[in-house]
């Protein structure tokens, strides 16, 4: 069997939504640390949660490298066009990040000049802008950004230079939307909602899933209330779609259009939506539930992978152009050649193992077992 150009494109976008969606489940590692203060109520509450966290930590900035570099070798128009223009966003969301592994790297040495507090702190601000600005930058997406693309230029000697940011504040402009501060936001409470369920299923003292089960309830609504609204939004708005010869023209409910020309797609969607809505409340009405966190992160997957699929597939632009509609991204116009993407398929075979492994890293880093009480988490440290 002989695979074209078309289908690289559609697998490496497939893999690309795939590890998406793995990192906004992986998320609630983040929605942990915006939760250190709300939910320890002394230092001792605290060192338990973020023992807990520290656990996972590597697997959720590990993914994310991951999904930029399969982005960066796969479509690399997008990267130097989003990477490269809207470099303050994407910087300001490296620096939460770094500041993270800084914090779970000292936080806990001895005789560390800033203080245990301080690296609280920083671990809240991970969790508070590093969420929120992916969810901005996945926003983007769906709603645009400000650049524009001249292939042309490639051949200019003194300016080969294709994509151009045609706005001075390069990305933080996106902050100013509302609607992608509404996805912003929904990812943020999503996270902290996962992370309530991790916490319910992997600490097993009473205070701290008591506590815990009503911080859930609260981000839980939240993130319900933003994700529909921005969903309904979404399903209503118009988008970009690409003829065969290149040319883009708007077609008014593209993303609705893409759920019903691939209906397994919508019932993925679905699927996803139910299981994350069933993880949270069985989870809060059944106190001795506590496998909230699989159902709801199984979900989130899906709900992620789908939502990214149909911004790429069907030929939609899933990269449009504010400033000059014909700039716009698309499968067919971004993607890397057909060799390269060829090789890297056959590397991607190995991706099953990969996961395999990750799984493992998860079971032998929690010990088969849960946290119950103070001293063990001071062991662990």
């Amino acid at each position: 069997m002989k695979f074209d150009i078309t289908f690289f494109q559609h697998y490496w976008w497939f893999i690309n939504s795939l590890l998406g969606g793995i990192l906004v489940f992986l998320l609630f590692v983040q929605g942990g640390q915006s939760l250190l203060f709300r939910l320890g109520k002394s230092p001792k509450h605290r060192m338990m949660l973020s023992f807990v966290l520290a656990r996972k930590w590597e697997l959720t900035f590990t993914t994310l490298v991951t999904f930029g570099g399969a982005m960066f070798a796969s479509f690399p128009l997008f990267y130097s066009t989003s990477f490269g223009g809207a470099y303050w966003l994407w910087m300001l969301i490296l620096f939460s990040f770094v500041i993270q592994a800084v914090s779970y790297e000292f936080m806990h040495r001895r005789g560390n000049l800033l203080g245990k507090k301080t690296y609280e702190v920083f671990l809240f601000a991970n969790g508070l802008f590093g969420t929120v600005l992916l969810g901005v930058a996945v926003s983007t997406f769906f709603m645009g950004a400000d650049f524009s693309v001249n292939k042309g230029n490639i051949s200019n000697t003194f300016n080969p230079v294709i994509s151009s940011w045609n706005n001075p504040l390069h990305g933080l402009e996106a902050i100013a939307n509302g609607w992608n501060l509404v996805l912003g936001f929904a990812v943020f409470f999503l996270s902290r909602s996962l992370a309530c369920l991790y916490f319910i299923n992997g600490i097993a003292v009473p205070e701290v899933r008591k506590n815990t089960r009503k911080s859930l309830l609260i981000n839980a609504l939240l993130f319900v209330v933003l994700f529909v609204t921005y969903l309904v939004k979404l399903l209503l708005s118009s988008g970009y779609t690409e003829d065969a010869n290149g040319v883009f023209t708007v077609e008014a409910y593209k993303y609705w259009n893409n759920l019903i020309a691939m209906p397994w797609f919508l019932v993925i969607l679905l699927i996803g939506v139910v299981s994350v809505l069933y993880g949270i409340g069985r989870t809060l009405l059944q106190t001795a539930f506590i496998k909230g966190i699989w159902y709801a992160g199984a979900g989130t997957v899906c709900t992620v992978l789908v939502l990214l699929l149909i911004a790429g597939y069907n030929h939609t632009a899933y990269y449009p152009s504010l400033t000059e509609m014909q700039s716009s991204l698309s499968l067919t116009n971004s993607s890397s050649s057909y060799f390269t993407l060829k090789v890297m398929s056959i590397v991607s075979l190995l991706i099953p193992f990969v996961l395999a492994y990750i799984w493992y890293a998860w079971r032998a880093l929690d010990g088969g077992k849960k946290i119950e009480s103070v001293k063990e988490t001071a062991e662990g440290y």
